[in-house]
């Protein structure tokens, strides 16, 4: 008798380790918490574990959780379940520590770097691939929803790569009946929403990424008809597309606080009106990477300096602003002009720059100046750049708001960046691009 009570105790506890030493990794929990969508009156409103839930979300893949919470954030999205630092387990697991939830993305091949969804043997290949990793993690507490791929639509022509998305939507709801699916989409339009409406129809809702074009989304949704609930997964900087460009096409980038103004503009005009149906959000993005420079979408410079994207968002989620916040960039002039006066520079001649800024708190406020070449490696949809490196021994002092400088010996575009730091783990930054010409 004793044997037959201690048997299924043995096998439960076996089964629970199982999933706790995945990847040889001890989880902290393995109970998944109920997620459901609830439409009331054409209203819709996210509930976990029966409560109602708030996004509060980031795109963070390297980027500092610990600073998310502490800002306010309650939410991370993904690019992938293994991201070549952290397994997706390690990633659920800190989500856990710090009270945030995961919406996890399950990396599909696309079609602009080759993959035939006509191929049916490597769509079914596909397919098993990412069931073992929903199998992997679907019992997580910490996890919310799965993305499935992301940006399929940039590029493509072959529609049934929603066919493909929706079979791994229904997949997922049989198999783990207590989390959403969704799909990310570049932009929206007709066509995709067409799509995604005849082709994928079990996703629970659409997840659109925007940037300069965001404040445009409400006509959009409206345009494409499309009634079911919606997110807003990627979110911030004007996108380097959307830009002026000087005559040798570079583009403008905004300074840190043109970004700030546009992440706040962005959030009150586009997502928070329309929470009946937009039911979250997730910024872009909480870190830095390179493309097209190494500051365009960060909110983070690399070394871990926040910058006033960061405090918009502390204002948003929190109704108030933080108590240091970081400096205000007015400008930035090189020989007296701006980004938009095409900026032509001879030869290893002498040159002046200044900005000009302010600190709330009145902080004392260090500088620092670096020249680069114009980025060269140029990807689309995120994928990975190599950053240039500076070019040294062009400045006599760079700690200041002034800055003199020696043009470049080669010939070719270049920027000069400035940034600013308070010493309080904040910074502001602006660059400015210019072209040396014989």
């Amino acid at each position: 008798k004793t044997m037959k009570v201690l048997i299924p105790i043995l096998l439960f506890y076996m089964v629970m380790m199982g999933y706790a030493c995945q990847n040889g990794q001890q989880s902290k929990e393995t109970t998944a918490l109920k997620v459901e969508i609830r439409e009331d009156s054409g209203s819709y409103s996210l509930y976990r574990d029966g409560q109602p839930y708030q996004f509060n979300g980031a795109g963070l893949e390297f980027g500092n959780i610990k600073k998310l919470q502490i800002n306010g954030g309650n939410s991370i999205r993904t690019w992938r379940t293994n991201n070549g630092q952290e397994t997706g387990l390690e990633v659920l697991d800190k989500a856990l520590e710090h009270g945030c939830t995961v919406t996890m993305c399950l990396e599909m091949k696309r079609e602009r770097h080759g993959f035939d969804y006509d191929d049916s043997l490597a769509v079914a290949q596909q397919f098993n691939s990412l069931k073992q990793e929903v199998l992997k993690y679907k019992d997580h507490p910490a996890l919310i929803a799965w993305a499935i791929g992301n940006e399929l639509n940039l590029g493509y022509t072959n529609p049934k790569v929603y066919n493909a998305v929706n079979e791994i939507s229904e997949m997922i709801h049989q198999v783990d009946p207590n989390h959403l699916t969704t799909t990310t989409t570049a932009g929206i339009n007709r066509q995709v929403v067409d799509d995604i409406k005849s082709r994928a129809p079990d996703i629970d809702f659409l997840s659109i990424q925007l940037y300069g074009d965001l404040v445009n989304l409400p006509k959009y949704i409206k345009e494409t008809n499309w009634t079911k609930p919606y997110m807003v997964t990627e979110w911030g900087a004007v996108g380097h597309w959307e830009v002026s460009q000087t005559s040798w096409e570079a583009p403008i980038e905004n300074t840190s606080t043109e970004k700030a103004q546009h992440y706040l503009k962005g959030y009150q005009s586009a997502i928070e009106p329309y929470a009946d149906q937009c039911i979250g959000s997730y910024v872009f993005l909480w870190g830095q990477k390179q493309e097209r420079t190494p500051t365009w979408y960060g909110m983070f410079l690399e070394a871990g300096e926040s910058t006033e994207s960061i405090d918009v968002m502390y204002y948003l989620w929190n109704g108030q602003w933080p108590k240091n916040r970081a400096p205000r960039v007015d400008s930035i002039r090189l020989e007296g002009k701006s980004a938009f006066e095409n900026i032509y520079l001879l030869p290893q001649q002498n040159y002046s720059a200044e900005v000009f800024l302010f600190d709330h708190e009145g902080d004392t406020i260090d500088f620092v100046w670096e020249i680069k070449p114009e980025s060269t490696d140029l990807k689309e949809g995120g994928d990975f750049e190599e950053a240039p490196q500076s070019i040294e021994n062009l400045f006599e002092v760079s700690s200041q708001s002034t800055l003199s400088f020696k043009a470049p010996l080669a010939e070719g575009p270049y920027r000069l960046f400035v940034y600013a730091y308070d010493g309080k783990e904040h910074a502001a930054h602006a660059n400015i691009p210019f072209y040396v010409s014989h």
